[in-house]
This record gives C-alpha cells, structure tokens and sequence, in this order.
C-alpha cells in the first residue's frame, strides 16, 4: 500500500511539471534539433512577407491587387525573330494574338498617319532640362519606334500559354517567349540608324535579342559580368541570330564586372541599356531556388542598391555626350528604382561634373496603356505594374540623357 501510495504522488507531481529536462541530469539530455522544432521559412515566404511590409507602405491601396496578380500565372508576349525564317505568325495569329506594339501605334494615330513616324508630344518650355540631386523634372522628348520589332501578346485576361518555338531549317527559333513589359526598355531607348549599343547586364538575352531585331544596330556590345550567365547569353543569341551578324565587327560578348565599364570604355556608346539584377519580385515570390530571399543571400540583397548606383554609374560614363542611358528593373522596390536613379545622377556630377536629363516617357505609356498598367504619378521614370487582366511586369524604367 505504501508503494502504491508513493507512485500516485510520483504521477501527480510529474503531471505539474511542465519541462522533465529540469528532473534530468546535465550529462544524459540530449538537444532537440532545431530545423525539426523551429522549421525553416523557405525564400518565396520570406519574400512575401518582406513585400507585405515594404510595398504595402510604398503602394498604399495599390498592393492588395498587385499582390495576387504576382501571385498568380504571369502572361507571356511571343517576341518574333526576323531572322526566321518560320514566323508561325499566322498560327499564332489565328489564336488570337496581336502584335501590342503597332496596336500601340493605332490607338495613338489617325489610321491615315504614318505609324512608323515620330510622335511629338507637345514640349513645355517650363521642364527642366537637367537633373540635380533630387531627380527633377521629366523632359519630353520625340519616340520614334523600329518597324522591326513585334512582340505578339494574348488579349487581356487571357492567360493561354505559347507554345515553343520551332526552328526553320537553319535552326534559327521563330519566336523568344519572355515578358511582354521587359520590351519597353528597349523601345524606350530608341535605337536609331548606325548607333553603338552597349547592354551592360545582358543575360539571358531577351534584351540584346530585342536590340537586334531593331536593324539599326551598328554594333552591339552585350556584357554579364557572371560567366556562367554570359554563357546562356551566347546560346540564347546563337538561337535567334545568323551567324554573319555575330561577327566581331557586329557583336561583342564580353563578361566584365559592369561596375567598373567606364575604366573600360568611356564616352562611347549611343545607347547604354543598364537592366541592373534586383530583387527579381515574381522569381522571389514563385520560386525557392538562386532566390535573392535566400538566408544565404541575405548581404548581397541588402547591398543591391549599391551595386544598381555603381552599374547605372558606369552605364552614365560609357555613353558618349548627348547619348541615352536606360536604366530599368523587375522590380516594384523605390529604393531600387527612383532612389537608384537620384543617386546615380549625384554621383555623375559630383565626381564627373556630368549633367543629365530626364527624359519623359509619357508618350510611351500612352502608347501601350491598352496593354499594360502603369504605376500612377511616379515622380521619376514610369513602372508597369502586374494586374490581373494584364499580368505582366513588375518593370521599371527611367530614361536619362547626358548632356554635351
């Protein structure tokens, strides 16, 4: 009876201890792991919680829409490559793609103007012509687009996915599948009859295939400074391109760290395309590999600004006078975008005594309102937003003109 006495007061006082650790000697505990009690956040979830806390100040009543449209499939635009010689347009066509690019025109032109044309928004004496610390005003500026470069995009709200490209029978691809938004840089940054170019973050190569389909490219110079990426670069453009216009008097392929290309090459490219590696929001969000949100890669996302000021910078020097820089992103992030540009813009003329002006994209956005969303009242550059019916973007873009 005593013992039976001693084991219930034995259960009662184990049942009021909450942790037995404190009953167990030092030498024979053994340590929980913590991956099994505390699970890791994957990348996608920290990434999401980073937006919900950053954007949802910085976008206000925007961010709740624009949340699920990232969330959501992307919409996809068939970048057709001249060069082919198996379009597939008429296939494509017939299931309803339209090129967004001369419906653009269009919609800004009587059907009798000439589509090709320049559109001349009407100039206001009162813009300020170049930039001090804080960004200032946007100057407009003629837009003059290639007829070469079409882009075929499913109507709004249909979310139909392209098929893959097939080659014709020099093995050249008939079409680049990527976002439909991430063409407006290059539109934006109207490459004209014999210009230089210099893509100063190429990889993949969406953009420097765009460039070439323009025709006017004198000579392209398209850098990554990661090798592995430049790799990818070259089978993209060796993909797309004939191999007569990927000669060394056409095409340079080069991987330099792009921060330091104005000890490379200064004042001396017409056109310098800088789409700088950002926070990547749609990857970030979908999915958990190379994700910037990865714990691993904590310092480098948080020392992205940097780097974007110091590409934008080099970007600035190598253009020669009077040239144009188009500075551009896939991401929604202020600091990354418009605090990018201020300080790349400070720098250039307190270190180089260069001055800049901002060059206004509004004739753009009115071009191509009926197929994408644009951010409202930016006070520098403009940014395609994602949106359900017309889920393409985040892009970001700021055109800037040295001045003589």
């Amino acid at each position: 009876m005593a013992m039976g006495l001693f084991l219930d007061t034995s259960r009662v006082i184990l049942s009021r201890v909450k942790d037995l650790r404190a009953l167990t000697p030092k030498r024979h505990r053994v340590k929980g792991k913590w991956a099994a009690t505390h699970p890791k956040q994957p990348p996608t979830r920290m990434a999401l919680q980073h937006f919900d806390a950053t954007y949802s100040a910085q976008l206000g009543a925007l961010w709740p829409s624009i949340r699920v449209a990232l969330l959501s499939e992307r919409k996809y635009g068939a970048l057709l490559n001249h060069f082919s010689h198996n379009l597939d347009v008429e296939e494509l066509q017939a299931r309803g793609c339209k090129d967004f690019i001369s419906n653009g025109e269009a919609f800004m032109f009587p059907a009798s103007a000439d589509h090709r044309s320049e559109f001349r928004p009407e100039e206001d004496s009162s813009s300020v012509s170049t930039v001090n610390h804080g960004g200032g005003s946007q100057q407009p500026s003629p837009l003059r687009l290639s007829p070469n470069i079409r882009c075929l995009v499913f109507p709004r709200g249909d979310v139909t996915r392209f098929r893959p490209a097939r080659p014709d029978k020099f093995g050249l691809l008939s079409y680049y599948l990527l976002d439909a938004a991430s063409i407006l840089p290059c539109l934006a940054l109207d490459v004209q009859e014999s210009h230089t170019v210099l893509d100063l973050c190429a990889a993949p190569g969406g953009k420097a295939l765009a460039l070439l389909q323009t025709q006017s490219v004198r000579f392209l110079c398209a850098n990554d400074s990661s090798v592995s990426r430049t790799s990818r670069l070259k089978r993209v453009l060796h993909s797309y391109v004939p191999k007569a216009l990927l000669t060394d008097d056409k095409l340079r392929i080069t991987s330099f760290d792009g921060t330091i290309w104005g000890e490379i090459e200064r004042n001396s490219f017409d056109r310098v395309l800088v789409d700088v590696p950002c926070n990547t929001d749609r990857h970030s969000l979908m999915e958990n590999d190379n994700n910037i949100f990865s714990r691993s890669r904590i310092g480098e996302r948080r020392s992205l600004p940097k780097l974007q000021a110091e590409l934008l910078l080099a970007g600035i020097l190598a253009a020669c006078p009077g040239g144009d820089v188009l500075y551009s992103t896939c991401t929604l992030s202020a600091n990354q975008n418009q605090a990018v540009v201020q300080q790349a813009v400070q720098l250039a003329e307190e270190q180089h005594g260069i001055q800049l002006q901002v060059i206004s994209l509004c004739p753009l956005t009115q071009m191509f309102s009926n197929t994408f969303h644009f951010a409202p009242n930016l006070h520098l550059g403009e940014m395609v937003i994602p949106h359900l019916a017309a889920n393409f973007g985040p892009i970001y873009l700021c055109k800037l003109r040295r001045l003589t």
